[in-house]
């Protein structure tokens, strides 16, 4: 997918990791959500945020993309301020933040993830209708592009809104939950893609709440309860300890199932 130079600007990977965020500090009426979060990303990596519920995992991507305020703290996207660079972070929110209802097609839903490469007033081209159907038919979609978006199933809507972070080509992928409520093959088709931006040198960070499925589809993990407990590789921080540490007395079951699935996973390997 082309960039267009006069928007797009090529960041400084050599030298620069694409996603830092320091000393983050989120607060609502005086009540902090979330305190002192520190963490850098490097590219060609599939993140995880899991912690329990109200940990600030959702607030923690808005706050980062400057989407909601934070009390302090600042994010630097390759070495540069966030600002200048955001056209090279895509979006995804929460499907239950999104209005349905609005009157739009699911064409100019993907579009929306074109609109960083075109100069102001300037309408989609030939080229941006050509990579909206193309990333539309890579989510299983294209045949739905008429379709008014309130007509969609839930599993649907989610393809159509990360076809359109897909659109927009960017080097960060920042997912709230896009999992939540999809249907078991839209899941393996939204794995499947972060996968796929991952190994094509993307920062995939995605808030997840199935910690089952952490240790077999992401590399890393950041595990987040107001403060970051642990941050890192999942197979170093993904540990009893942390995981404790991180949910507290809700964790005994959640540790039962992690087990059973490390030992199924152990069992399918020896048997390939």
């Amino acid at each position: 997918m082309s960039k267009n130079p006069a928007v797009m600007s090529t960041p400084d990977r050599a030298s620069n990791p694409p996603l830092e965020v320091h000393d983050l500090t989120v607060a609502y009426d005086q009540k902090p959500v979330l305190w002192d979060i520190d963490f850098e990303l490097p590219d060609g990596s599939l993140t995880a945020i899991v912690g329990p519920n109200g940990a600030g995992k959702s607030t923690l991507i808005k706050a980062a993309m400057g989407l909601i305020p934070a009390s302090s703290g600042y994010t630097l996207i390759y070495g540069k301020p966030l600002d200048k660079q955001r056209q090279l972070v895509a979006y995804v929110p929460q499907r239950e933040s999104v209005d349905w209802n609005f009157p739009i097609s699911v064409m100019d839903v993907v579009l929306m993830g074109r609109y960083p490469h075109l100069r102001l007033f300037q309408r989609p081209r030939r080229e941006d209708r050509e990579i909206a159907m193309s990333v539309l038919a890579e989510m299983g979609m294209d045949a739905y592009h008429k379709r008014q978006i309130s007509q969609l199933s839930g599993g649907q809507q989610q393809r159509v809104f990360l076809a359109r972070a897909l659109a927009q080509d960017a080097n960060i992928y920042l997912l709230d939950e896009p999992l939540a409520g999809v249907d078991a093959a839209t899941e393996e088709v939204i794995f499947t893609k972060m996968k796929e931006l991952r190994d094509g040198g993307k920062a995939v960070v995605v808030v997840h709440h199935d910690l089952q499925s952490v240790p077999g589809n992401f590399d890393r993990a950041m595990l987040l309860n107001l403060r970051m407990v642990a941050s890192g590789p999942v197979a170093e921080i993904f540990t009893d300890e942390n995981l404790q540490k991180t949910y507290g007395g809700r964790l005994n079951i959640l540790s039962q199932m992690i087990e059973e699935s490390r030992q199924q996973r152990f069992v399918r390997e020896a048997d390939s």
